[in-house]
């Protein structure tokens, strides 16, 4: 009797640690990428990638936008319209989306992602 209640205890126990270990590896494949939008004169703000001002961006996954702007951020897409306050993220999925400052003025940067 002891010798299959060691065996049932071995096995449930390597069955926690094989389904933690792909639980783990599906979870590093899964991380989302960061974009940047920083505060740039001319025109506002830009997209930084790679150390380079940019108005347009596409990335592949999901992307995590942070707010490095001086103002909170407006995020349209076709499901509706998000706010990023200052200093803060957003995680963004599939879809196209306009990034623009709340009370833009007419002559700063429409910031363009696409998420795929």
């Amino acid at each position: 009797m002891k010798k299959i209640l060691a065996i049932a205890l071995i096995a449930a126990w390597g069955g926690i640690m094989f389904g933690t270990s792909h639980a783990l590896a599906a979870q590093q494949h899964a991380t989302t990428k960061t974009l940047v939008v920083a505060m740039h004169d001319p025109g506002c703000h830009f997209f930084l990638v790679h150390g380079k001002l940019t108005t347009s961006a596409r990335v592949t996954g999901s992307v995590r936008l942070v707010n490095r702007d001086e103002a909170t951020l407006k995020i349209a897409s076709r499901t509706g319209m998000q706010h990023i306050r200052v200093g803060r993220s957003l995680v963004l999925h599939r879809g196209h989306y306009v990034v623009t400052m709340v009370r833009q003025a007419s002559d700063d940067n429409y910031l363009k992602l696409t998420v795929r």
